[in-house]
């Protein structure tokens, strides 16, 4: 038998939770408590917290499912029935807060737009998360609004709840969310690696300053030279035409 809503007064009021709570042999407050666990869920998984169910635990739409009381093969079997059976029955976009008591969380998606559809989710304890492998997003709401963070190369594979706070694990181990990156609300492009900074360009070289030229000589050291010039001269080491050229040169520089 399928679970409708009627009177727009959502799953609380609807006549067949009563005959599904009979059916899988547990009380009309577990059944509404797996509602809202699945609508938090999307459907594809619930984390719940009831005595009737084993205390906490976990179920996802692949097959798997986690009670307290690990060893009970009978209360798993009669949680994954109930859990498929009201997964099956869960409209697309949740019953929106309508038939919950005042305070509780409605359904729909609270997370940042673009993100797409979580591979699994789940609400507790006033906090709930969805996390996208896709985009590599982890959303969790809690009273002061919504967080996202950079999941990065992490892969959530499973998600626990204690003390008021959600814990993450992969394969690596566990995964705090202080070695996450936070981000914006509506940073939802999936994280891609930082372009690299480009190197300042360096400064144009110093334009070649032409040489300078030659300073004047002093006219003392001048006549100096040509005086030893023409001793060289007289003495036949130069000729007269290289006595000649050296004396222009020198008295050049007066």
């Amino acid at each position: 038998m399928s679970v409708e809503a009627t009177n727009d007064e959502g799953p609380d009021h609807a006549s067949g939770l009563q005959i599904v709570a009979d059916r899988h042999g547990v009380g009309l407050d577990a059944v509404r408590h797996l509602l809202r666990a699945l609508e938090a869920g999307n459907g594809t998984m619930a984390q719940f917290d009831h005595p009737e169910l084993g205390g906490m635990g976990q179920w996802f739409s692949g097959g798997m499912v986690m009670v307290g009381r690990m060893f009970d093969a009978e209360l798993k079997a009669r949680v994954a029935g109930l859990c498929a059976e009201l997964a099956g029955a869960l409209p697309a976009a949740g019953w929106s807060g309508q038939g919950w008591n005042a305070g509780e969380r409605g359904g729909g998606e609270w997370w940042p737009a673009g993100l797409g559809r979580p591979s699994s989710a789940g609400a507790q304890d006033g906090l709930r998360y969805a996390y996208f492998p896709e985009a590599r997003r982890l959303a969790i709401e809690s009273d002061s609004g919504v967080a996202l963070y950079d999941t990065g190369e992490h892969r959530i594979s499973g998600v626990s709840q204690s003390n008021g706070a959600l814990r993450f694990t992969g394969p690596q181990g566990s995964i705090g969310l202080d070695t996450l990156r936070r981000l914006a609300p509506d940073a939802t492009e999936p994280a891609r690696a930082a372009a690299s900074t480009p190197e300042p360009c360096p400064p144009p070289a110093p334009k070649p300053q032409p040489a300078a030229a030659p300073e004047p000589a002093p006219d003392g050291d001048v006549f100096t030279k040509i005086e030893r010039l023409a001793e060289l001269h007289g003495r036949g080491v130069l000729t007269e035409a290289e006595f000649a050229d050296k004396k222009a040169e020198l008295l050049s520089r007066i």
